[in-house]
């Protein structure tokens, strides 16, 4: 679309509701704060014809936003789904050009609109203003042809529907953050997307006005709370339709379902079947169910890998069949043996209509497994039930181009795909912890995710929503947790070491993309995180006593008290900022900062443990604990606060297979999370279980970014081959995803994904050398690995680096610095270059 096509900040269309709801709207404080509306879904339509004389135009640009999200339609054929998340007041739209689908005649754009209520965890609700944002809201224009009249926009001539197929679940809607869809398909006309559907007995679309003082009424955008709505900015997501590899089948006995107190949640359901089930058998689909009313049956498939998207189900059975469905991410669950507790809920049911039975859910659930129930037969009702398929129309963010990694070791080629595997499973509107359980938006975990995209993408506009999506300070300047859900729209405490995380994905970005119009908006946000920390620095100038939740990572940590972890994060932004602000021209603020962080190294050198060669977590009352981390000393390096002459030996020491044990705060030895741990550390109790005065705790999958990068900035680069040998305990049982942590925790959590990243900027070397790749730095690391190869994204274009036999091959699009094994350097033009290593 070019900006042509929808000129100037006010739109043509207006939003409109299916009807107002009824709120006690009180005429003499109009902007007063009002409940949302419940759950609800609804259906609109617009029918218009395109002239015969005049024919379809060669293009019709068509832009498109709802409150929540909203699936259209034109003629029957799907075209996108939107908008993606964002905070109410920049809500986003999206464009398409839909002249492919219309025809000379009648046609039909059709639009579901969901409306969540309550905050989950990828929406959060409107700020009040009146009844504008209280409800299903949608907006819509598309120019039809040049003539400034010649528009087709939302308006009172749509038409409306409430629909009564979907409903809310009363009690834990959702449980894990993710909506549980209840659909009776009985409800719903599958034909209400077609042209010829009759919706006489549809109401006619109401306009919604803004009732604000000052808000004149106005219908169109921009109104208040959306303000001035902004382009998507990013990509269309999609993905293949995939089939389980296997598929098995069990009965259970008829019985009242016990479902712990919700009765209707389809999980609960399925577990208390399961739980009663009989021994499986392998089928193959489709499958025909010759139901008896003494007992269900469930089908199980099993799509041998973690897929993420809209699950599909087609079936044929008659009319009023409830049928239940458990997605679920363990390749080898036992609902007798568990861990179910901890396994997630995400689900839904779909009652069936008798005909046409082609299920696809709206929202998108990731799984490896799905648990189908298929109920008894009530009495007069036998009928058979055919099971056609069980299918996911994957639906995530595409990794585009030709970047690529190989060598001559097939396992760090495994681990190259799976890093991208496990990032595209949790790449979609944003960058989520994982899409089995939460999609949630956490603004640390999200930094592994962006650096993954810049070395094996193309296309780089999802790393930039992460930064601007998760630039959304409190009052106070920190960042919340998670953006855009139900942790954001309360307001409350937040991880105030994700906030620095965040930094360092402003400067990653800085350093790749060299855009400074986009640094210098950010960078605001980022001196205000940064100010956050000054009341919590004490007389030595390191941090003590910050509030929060300070995680760090799973890891079992001490972040308490005078912190060595969280200085060091705070250091490594300081710096961070710093040279920002100075590529930008802001001295003042660059010399700040360096003054803070001159401060910290002076008072850091307190943390240092001489006999054990690195840096102790945290200081109680004037004495150094002896709990030590490869965080604390990861912390060190990459911050800069630990004199050079130190850092080749606090690698030595915290990667000492020795020394290093795995401890977590609150994971289970059973794969899970450990309940009992996690009630202690709410009351202050942390337990040591290993020897702090020797033992060395790892850091788990995610810090171990930071790890990796004190790693290579002391000059041990070529030590990350075996290192990240350790990722290789998640790809077993046909998994292609890395895990959450080490022994337990999701199988697809992206924050885990620094193999990828490691492996271009650190073995294979390839990093920018200055602000936007103007030129490129190519130092190669490959140990002991004979041969590699690979191809890395820039601005420019691909940057491919070969090496054979200590020979190295470059051609870049950019001036090239390479920097041998024994430091040397040199340099080359664009094109093709060889150096020796």
């Amino acid at each position: 679309m070019s900006m042509g096509d929808f000129p100037g900040g006010r739109w043509h269309g207006h939003w409109i509701a299916a009807e107002l709801p009824e709120f006690e709207i009180d005429p003499t404080s109009l902007g007063g704060d009002l409940p949302p509306a419940r759950f609800s879904r609804v259906q609109f339509r617009r029918t218009f014809e395109v002239a015969t004389d005049t024919g379809v135009p060669g293009r019709v640009p068509l832009r498109i936003s709802a409150d929540s999200r909203y699936v259209l339609w034109v003629n029957g054929v799907e075209v996108g789904r939107g908008p993606i998340r964002s905070q109410p007041r920049r809500l986003r739209y999206d464009e398409y050009d839909i002249a492919d689908l219309l025809r000379v005649g009648r046609n039909v754009i059709a639009v579901l609109v969901t409306y969540y209520g309550h905050a989950n965890s990828f929406w959060q609700p409107a700020a009040s203003s009146g009844v504008m944002g209280r409800d299903v809201q949608l907006v819509l224009e598309a120019r039809l042809s040049q003539g400034e009249g010649d528009w087709l926009v939302t308006d009172a001539a749509w038409r409306a529907s409430r629909s009564k197929a979907w409903r809310g679940l009363e009690s834990g809607q959702a449980l894990d953050g993710v909506p549980i869809e209840l659909l009776d398909a009985r409800e719903l006309d599958p034909a209400w997307v077609e042209v010829d559907f009759d919706d006489s007995a549809w109401t006619e679309a109401t306009v919604v006005k803004t009732s604000h003082d000052g808000g004149l009424a106005e219908s169109r955008p921009p109104v208040d709370p959306y303000g001035a709505m902004l382009p998507r900015g990013i990509g269309m997501l999609g993905g293949e339709r995939v089939v389980p590899v296997a598929a098995a089948l069990q009965t259970a006995p008829t019985g009242e379902t016990a479902a712990k107190g919700l009765p209707d949640h389809p999980a609960e359901r399925l577990i208390d079947r399961l739980r009663a089930a009989g021994p499986t058998s392998a089928i193959s689909l489709p499958i025909t169910v010759a139901r008896d009313a003494d007992t269900s049956t469930i089908v199980t498939v099993d799509f041998g890998r973690i897929v993420a998207g809209h699950v599909e189900l087609d079936i044929d059975a008659p009319a009023g069949v409830r049928l239940d469905l458990w997605y679920q991410e363990s390749a080898d669950y036992d609902p007798a043996a568990g861990p179910v507790e901890s396994a997630p809920r995400a689900s839904a049911s779909y009652v069936t209509r008798g005909h046409s039975d082609r299920y696809k859910a709206v929202d998108v659930n990731g799984l490896r497994r799905i648990f189908l129930h298929i109920p008894s037969a009530t009495e007069g009702d036998a009928r058979e039930v055919t099971v056609r398929q069980i299918a996911v129309s994957e639906y995530h963010y595409p990794f585009t181009g030709d970047a690529s990694f190989s060598s001559g070791d097939p396992e760090l080629d495994r681990l190259y795909r799976a890093g991208i595997r496990t990032t595209e499973m949790n790449s979609f509107d944003a960058f989520t912890d994982c899409p089995t359980r939460e999609q949630r938006a956490w603004v640390g975990d999200g930094v592994v995710h962006q650096m993954v995209h810049l070395v094996a993408n193309e296309d780089w506009r999802l790393a930039r929503n992460y930064v601007t999506l998760g630039a959304s300070p409190r009052a106070d300047g920190m960042l919340p947790m998670t953006v855009v859900g139900e942790i954001e729209h309360r307001g409350g405490y937040a991880i105030p070491d994700w906030a620095l995380h965040w930094i360092h994905g402003v400067w990653n970005l800085f350093r790749h993309d060299g855009d400074h119009a986009a640094t210098l908006s950010l960078l605001p946000v980022v001196e205000r995180v940064l100010r956050w920390y000054e009341p919590y620095v004490d007389e030595h100038g390191t941090l003590s006593d910050v509030p929060e939740w300070n995680l760090i990572d799973w890891s079992s940590v001490f972040s308490s008290h005078r912190s060595a972890l969280i200085t060091g994060l705070w250091a490594r932004g300081l710096a961070e900022y710093a040279e920002m602000a100075d590529w930008l021209g802001n001295a003042a603020s660059a010399d700040w900062a360096r003054a803070h962080w001159e401060r910290i190294r002076q008072g850091f050198e307190d943390f240092w443990d001489p006999e054990r060669g690195s840096y102790v977590d945290h200081i109680v009352a004037g004495e150094r604990m002896p709990a030590m981390s490869q965080a604390a000393g990861a912390v060190a390096v990459v911050s800069g606060l630990a004199p050079q002459e130190r850092w080749s030996g606090i690698v030595d020491v915290v990667t000492d297979p020795a020394r290093v044990v795995v401890r977590s705060w609150i994971g289970g030895a059973d794969g899970g999370y450990d309940m009992a741990k996690i009630v202690e550390q709410s009351l202050g109790i942390y337990r040591i279980d290993w020897d702090a005065e020797h033992e060395i705790v790892m850091a788990q999958p995610f810090f171990s970014y930071v790890v990796h990068d004190a790693v290579a900035r002391a000059g041990q680069a070529e030590r990350l081959p075996d290192l990240l040998r350790r990722w290789s305990v998640f790809l077993h049982e046909g998994y292609d995803t890395f895990g959450e942590c080490w022994g337990w925790g999701t199988p697809v959590h992206a924050w885990s994904s620094t193999p990828t990243k490691d492996l271009i900027w650190y073995v294979l070397g390839v990093t920018p050398a200055e602000p936007g790749y103007a030129s490129v730095k190519v130092a190669p690391r490959p140990g002991d690995i004979d041969r590699l190869s690979g191809a890395v994204p820039t601005p420019h274009g691909l940057v491919r680096v070969n090496v054979d036999a200590g020979k190295v091959s470059v051609d870049s699009p950019i001036p090239v610095k390479f920097v041998a094994l024994d430091g040397s350097q040199a340099t080359a033009p664009a094109g093709h270059s060889s150096f020796e290593l």
